[in-house]
């Protein structure tokens, strides 16, 4: 069975060990190693990767207790260099005992037990058992967990009996019966736990909690640690440095400046619905005017597809006619009638449109597709035009 370096220290990067056994799957190929410290999936934590003689390993699983590791190819000797990806192992080992430190804290501080630990790509989550978490109560479980990590506590690990870890005041009771492995948080917790973890909480680095959102009659916390919360920290700070420059004021005033600018926007956007309204109302009339029979057609620039439909709900409103606009910046076209036309508008574009490579639908008295060239949209809009032509001619 293989030997699991990660075991005896968390922070051993590169061994030689040799390959006791290939496996090639239907998924790819697996190496079993005689010493590995590439941990395998497991509770909560993701997979660590790396290399085993500059092959990139791609995942490690864990099944019947032995590791297997996925490789792109099967290196050319036995005894192989092993390299592990050092930032991914390091990003899992503080947001794996940022996890046990958040969890205590929320045990102390919140009375909640967490009742799940996921830990993702761009964040980590933990679920408690608590139906709500005002904003004050994370504010002060965020201070309280960072204060832990300040006091830089020692953080050990060690295999127990099971007779030993009923004698320890753990979370909660292992699932295992027998080499228990317990995790110690000096003064804080025991935790029966077989990830990967700082030597001391001060490794953690900072704990920012994001956000809490009720889940299945829990909370959910999300939270980053060490690297991660930096870069998170210094992403807002780049967005509020760019916001600042663009509103040309001090970063603790661009809340009431963008407060002030959302009010003038939505002045404009009233004067400006003002002016479309009085230039719709002339070209309704203009187009109602110059129309042939009861069909209305007219090609638009740039015309965006809520204003087109706007215009054609005036124009059936006013009198008893057939409506076809296309928009040739969008590649949209629009068909609407008043309610007395032989054709259904979404019944012919769900029959036709697949020919010019459209897609889209509506009701009966009103439809809209949007198509993949102005080409196309062109197309389908003259297409119309002939068969409601025919039809009225009939």
């Amino acid at each position: 069975m293989t030997k699991k370096l990660y075991y005896e220290s968390a922070y051993i990067r590169e061994w030689e060990t040799r390959i006791t056994s290939k496996l090639e799957r239907e998924d790819g190929i697996y190496l079993v190693l005689e010493e590995t410290a590439f941990y395998p999936h497991g509770g909560g934590q993701p997979c660590d990767l790396g290399w085993i003689d500059a092959i990139p390993v791609l995942d490690v699983v864990q099944e019947e207790g032995e590791i297997l590791h996925k490789v792109e190819r099967v290196p050319e000797k036995d005894v192989v260099g092993c390299r592990l990806d050092w930032d991914r192992r390091f990003d899992h080992m503080q947001h794996h005992s940022g996890q046990h430190l958040l969890s205590a804290m929320c045990l102390e501080a919140c009375k909640a037990e967490t009742l799940s630990f996921h830990l993702g790509q761009d964040y980590a989550t933990i679920d408690i058992a608590r139906s709500d978490l005002p904003q004050d109560e994370l504010m002060m479980l965020e201070l309280e967990v960072n204060d832990q990590v300040y006091l830089n506590r020692k953080v050990t690990n060690y295999f127990v009996s099971r007779e030993q870890a009923a004698a320890l005041p753990l979370v909660k009771q292992p699932t295992v019966a027998e080499n228990i492995r317990i995790v110690e948080i000096e003064g804080i917790e025991y935790n029966a736990c077989g990830g990967t973890h700082v030597s001391a909480t001060g490794e953690i680095g900072m704990v920012k909690l994001l956000r809490a959102e009720k889940q299945k009659g829990h909370m959910r916390l999300y939270f980053k640690c060490g690297y991660r919360a930096l870069r998170e920290f210094n992403a807002g700070m780049e967005i509020l440095g760019s916001l600042s420059a663009r509103f040309n004021t001090g970063k603790e005033e661009i809340l009431d400046r963008i407060a002030k600018w959302d009010q003038e926007q939505k002045q404009l956007q009233a004067e400006l619905n003002a002016v479309k309204a009085e230039n719709d109302a002339y070209l309704a009339e203009k187009l109602l005017a110059d129309r042939q029979g009861s069909l209305i057609k007219h090609v638009f620039a740039d015309k965006p597809l809520k204003d087109l439909q706007n215009l054609a709900s005036k124009l059936t409103d006013q009198a008893d006619v057939t409506v076809l606009f296309v928009s040739e910046g969008e590649n949209k076209v629009l068909l609407a009638q008043g309610g007395k036309s032989e054709i259904a508008c979404g019944a012919f574009f769900k029959q036709h449109l697949a020919d010019y490579r459209g897609k889209g639908g509506g009701s009966d008295k009103m439809a809209q597709a949007g198509f993949a060239t102005g080409e196309d949209a062109m197309a389908f809009y003259h297409f119309t035009a002939q068969s409601l032509t025919a039809l009225e001619q009939d």
